[in-house]
């Protein structure tokens, strides 16, 4: 059964860089099967994807918040981490990292953690 079980601060001050862990089980994130997302949902808007890492540790940010993500892997740990720089109160949200099929799109996974609330405030 693969699980994935994201892990990081809480809360995070202004200006400060977020960094967000997606332990990986039953599966190996080196599988040229999938590929790997980091999602968040801030409250009361929709999914939004920040960026993907796949098997051969290629990445993909979202052109939006490009500048300020970091996505990479730990092929020992199994475990996919997200960096994001210079943090405001707009990243509140609650951050998920998922599995995706090759073939699909990020809101296609099909394995996906339980979420991490991130609030940003001094």
């Amino acid at each position: 059964q693969v699980q994935l079980q994201e892990s990081g601060p809480g809360l995070v001050k202004p200006s400060q860089t977020l960094s967000l862990t997606c332990a990986v089980s039953g599966a190996s994130i080196t599988s040229i099967n999938y590929y790997w997302s980091w999602i968040r949902q801030p409250p009361g808007e929709d999914r939004q994807l920040m960026g993907t890492i796949n098997w051969r540790g290629t990445t993909f940010y979202s052109q939006i918040l490009k500048s300020r993500t970091s996505i990479f892997r730990d092929a020992a740990k199994n475990t996919v981490t997200l960096q994001l720089t210079s943090v405001t109160p707009e990243d509140t949200a609650v951050y998920y990292c998922a599995r995706v099929p090759a073939s699909k799109s990020w809101r296609d996974y099909d394995t996906r953690g339980q979420g991490t609330q991130v609030t940003v405030s001094s």
